[in-house]
């Protein structure tokens, strides 16, 4: 694969998440896929990323990732990115609290055949959980 290649396919990945279209993961996420930091109970391959987001999206609505720098080789992408979002639904049991959120994260993603095989990642997800007030 090229670099241009996996640019496009994380380009795709990035517009199904921000889209909420989650069903076009299936075109760029390896059914092997490993992610090295899943969520609670994330299965391998677009099916586990197509449950996160949609947990993640449920929970804020107007979910927007935007990546801030990045930096491709032939088969790989690392990048750094802000996810932001208001908390609209429902987010590992607590109730809505209507509030905004912005934080950062970075992700390592490798490729084979136009896909997603692995990744490597994280958020900031405790400070997500301090800006929703929902821990001290």
């Amino acid at each position: 694969m090229s670099r241009d290649d996996n640019l496009a396919a994380q380009n795709a990945i990035a517009e199904a998440v921000n889209n909420g279209n989650l069903e076009d993961l299936v075109d760029v996420v390896a059914t092997d896929s490993v992610d090295h930091d899943p969520a609670p109970g994330q299965v391998p391959g677009p099916a586990g990323y197509q449950a996160m987001f949609a947990e993640i999206r449920a929970a804020f609505p107007d979910l927007h990732v935007d990546v801030e720098h990045l930096v491709a080789t032939d088969d790989e992408l690392a990048f750094a990115y802000t996810i932001s979002g208001t908390h609209l639904g429902e987010l590992m049991g607590h109730s809505p609290t209507g509030r905004k959120v912005s934080y950062r994260g970075m992700q390592i993603s490798r490729f084979a055949d136009g896909k997603l095989v692995e990744r490597w990642g994280s958020s900031d997800e405790l400070g997500m959980l301090r800006q929703l007030d929902l821990i001290p």
